[in-house]
This record gives C-alpha cells, structure tokens and sequence, in this order.
C-alpha cells in the first residue's frame, strides 16, 4: 500500500539504521588496549564490547563481563537515538559501524544468562535478532 503522492509503502518497517563511524574501531584494531581506547572514547559502545569482550576472554566474573557490556549497551542506545533511531528496526551487521552495539547487545545477553537472569537474556537475544538476524546467528550461534 502506498500513501498518495510520495509512494511511500506504509506497510514498511522503519530504514535501517547505519551508525557514523566509531574512532574507537580503529584504535582498536591498531591494538590500543580496550581500557586505554574506553578512557579516551568513554562514549564508544565498540571500545565497551571490546572491554568486555577482552574481560569474558579472560575468564573474568560473568558479573564483570555483564556490567561492561550494559555500559556499552547503555552507550549504544545513545548513539543510535542521536542518529535516528525510532526504538525499533534493523540495524544492520554488516554495516561495520553498527557492530560495535550489535556486540555490546550480545554478550549483555550472553553474560545475562550466565548469571541466571534468564528474562534479560530473554529481552537481549529477541533484541538483538529483530535489529539484525546476521549478528544473532555470527554472536549467539
């Protein structure tokens, strides 16, 4: 269906969301350590995950991994409402920007379970596969 003149399909959901490029991502990947990189961009969902990432990796506390991974979730959600976000939508894996919330978002979720909080791990992975099946499948499994 189609709304008068603008020939806008009103049966579709909202456009994907592609977040700008976070300077974090290329610190990282220079091999800037992730609390270095989050005490220089403490906005940055990617240095978050990242941070989180290095800390499950590690063998740290799943509550640990779980407090850094809520942070950059937090973070992410700022970033993507400042860039056009609605609260719903796809937000694209392969859109490399995105990532960084898209692992925040998964290891929140990985690391929810783990502690037994089965109903933010319920909340996370729903999440995570509505904004992008392609990251649910690459970070869940």
């Amino acid at each position: 269906m189609t709304s008068g003149s603008n020939g806008r399909d009103l049966m579709a959901g909202p456009p994907p969301t592609h977040l700008p490029a976070d300077p974090a991502d290329g610190e990282l990947a220079g091999g800037d350590s992730p609390a270095a990189v989050v005490r220089r961009h403490p906005d940055s969902p990617a240095a978050w995950a990242a941070l989180a990432q290095q800390a499950q990796d590690a063998g740290a506390d799943d509550v640990t991994v779980y407090a850094y991974a809520r942070v950059g979730y937090h973070r992410s959600l700022d970033r993507l409402r400042r860039n056009g976000w609605k609260g719903h939508g796809p937000v694209p894996w392969e859109h490399e920007p995105n990532r960084g919330f898209l692992r925040s978002l998964a290891l929140l979720a990985l690391a929810a379970r783990a502690i037994g909080e089965t109903d933010e791990w319920e909340r996370c992975s729903t999440f995570l596969r509505d904004s992008s099946a392609a990251a649910a499948d690459a970070l869940l499994g």
